[in-house]
């Protein structure tokens, strides 16, 4: 199994499968304009803006679970994205990581990889690193800085 056989609302609107994404080394991220990581968007962004031409990937799934870190409309996130970091690379529709209305692919990434005592996701920016084949290889908690698993997505895109 992996990730290609899921799809996911797009902002615009649009059903995105994930296979469409095959043969690219992919870095999932639940993301929040309001929490105090959200500076990550730019380290994401210089991420997406380093490998992007070599099959990578960011996908960004916001969500308001958190604290009420991601409130009002897709479009409105969609704006703070752009205009407070810059932000190029696909967001999806707010959704639901945890709990009995989280998106099934939130379900198997955390049913792939278990965080620190339990499977579920405790915070925004938690990330998930996929290989060329649609496997997660990796997560990383939310206080870890996208720009230092550099070397995981170099060793992956290889």
């Amino acid at each position: 199994m992996s990730i290609y056989k899921f799809s996911a609302l797009m902002i615009n609107g649009e059903n995105k499968s994930l296979a469409d994404y095959e043969g690219k080394v992919l870095l999932i991220v639940n993301t929040a304009t309001k929490c105090g990581f959200a500076p990550q968007f730019n380290e994401l962004q210089k991420l997406y803006d380093t490998y992007k031409d070599n099959n990578f990937e960011v996908l960004g799934f916001p969500s308001n679970q958190f604290m009420n870190q991601e409130p009002g409309t897709n479009e409105e996130m969609a704006e703070r994205c752009k205009l407070n970091f810059g932000v190029t690379f696909t967001l999806f529709k707010k959704v639901d990581v945890k709990g009995d209305n989280a998106h099934p692919l939130f379900n198997y990434l955390t049913k792939e990889t278990k965080g620190i005592l339990t499977p579920k996701i405790k915070w925004n920016f938690t990330k998930f690193l996929i290989n060329k084949n649609g496997n997660v290889v990796k997560r990383y908690g939310p206080t870890k800085s996208p720009l230092k698993i550099k070397e995981d997505i170099k060793n992956l895109l290889k």
